[in-house]
């Protein structure tokens, strides 16, 4: 990403232009078309900065299945500082296939987090995982829910209580 890109995005971030006059100027007619190539471009140059700035892009104009297995890929890469948002974009897709790799997101402190007592990363995994629905979420939140981990085993309990009042459990049942 140019440094005018980088200052476009800083623009958008900021309410100091309108989404639709950041895609012209990006001449770009598709925020989450632009958003998956930004962050492949990312990926592609292993710039830690750039992931920050497309996923600001993502968070403007939305997340789709397109974005999937990027960050899906992202989730796991070390090279970047950008994992909470990844995990949380990863929740916003409430698909069963990123149930795998948020779960992995709870076992795993980062170095740049390694300060954080309170595990927001993990944390925001087991949020993200209770947001979706299926018997891979209850299988995970359940597995959670026997940590070592209080911060982890509480925060499943929590999910799974929460799920079982908003019937995103399956019991069993095929939804």
């Amino acid at each position: 990403m140019t440094k005018e890109e980088r200052q476009l995005v800083y623009a958008l971030a900021t309410k100091k232009i309108e989404p639709a006059d950041f895609l012209e100027r990006f001449h770009s007619s598709d925020g989450r078309i632009l958003c998956a190539e930004l962050l492949n471009d990312a990926i592609r140059s292993k710039n830690s900065e750039d992931v920050e700035w497309a996923l600001i892009v993502g968070y403007t104009f939305g997340f789709s299945d397109q974005h999937l297995n990027t960050l899906l890929f992202l989730s796991g890469e070390r090279w970047h500082f950008k994992h909470e948002d990844v995990v949380t974009a990863l929740g916003r897709l409430k698909t069963p296939r990123a149930v795998k790799a948020l779960a992995a997101a709870t076992q795993w402190v980062p170095e740049y987090l390694d300060h954080d007592e309170s595990r927001a990363l993990a944390v925001k995994a087991i949020w993200a995982i209770g947001g979706i629905a299926g018997p891979e979420a209850d299988s995970a939140l359940t597995e959670l829910s026997a940590s070592g981990d209080p911060i982890l085993a509480d925060t499943a309990r929590n999910q799974i209580n929460r799920r079982k009042s908003s019937s995103l459990a399956t019991d069993g049942l095929d939804r």
